[in-house]
């Protein structure tokens, strides 16, 4: 194997990801597309075996969905962030009560202030942050407690049995 093909290793001795080995790998996937066998794209694009065909073809779709889902996920991101400034000019926003057309005012003449629009824009604000923390995979995992009838254990029980046989 030439030194244009072989796999790159950092001061750690784990595997990068090289230019060349993401081009490559998007090669094997590419000729897989295009119905060719691992062992044709083995043979075509220097690698030792048909499995490193197969891996690299993988690694290329693994990363291009994985790609595709951060792009979604910084646009997902900006559009929250976006939302988020709309609901803080809301709530940093003064609101004064309204009734009839006229502003309500204290005996002092002073207008009522107004504290719905602030408690919306507080819940919107609430919801934003729900988002992004799901989005990012910030929340902690919720616990269950799975009770298992009689019936579901005998059936789970008759499935392990099936797939052992």
């Amino acid at each position: 194997m030439d030194d244009s093909r072989a796999r790159p290793h950092g001061g750690d001795g784990q595997f990068v990801r090289s230019l060349t080995t993401a081009q490559r790998e998007a090669e094997a996937a590419r000729l897989r597309t295009k119905g060719w066998t691992y062992q044709r794209i083995a043979d075509e694009l220097g690698y030792g075996h048909r499995a490193d065909a197969y891996n690299a073809a993988q690694a290329a779709l693994k990363a291009t969905v994985r790609e595709a889902g951060e792009e979604l996920r910084t646009l997902e991101l900006e559009r929250l962030d976006r939302l988020e400034a709309a609901a803080n000019e809301v709530l940093e926003r003064e609101h004064i009560t309204v009734s009839h057309g006229k502003v309500v005012s204290l005996d002092d003449g002073v207008p009522l202030p107004d504290d719905g629009p602030v408690l919306q824009a507080i819940d919107r604000l609430l919801k934003i942050q729900e988002r992004r923390s799901r989005l990012l995979g910030l929340d902690a995992p919720v616990k269950r407690d799975i009770a298992l009838t009689d019936e579901r254990a005998a059936a789970i029980e008759a499935l392990v049995e099936e797939l052992g046989e």
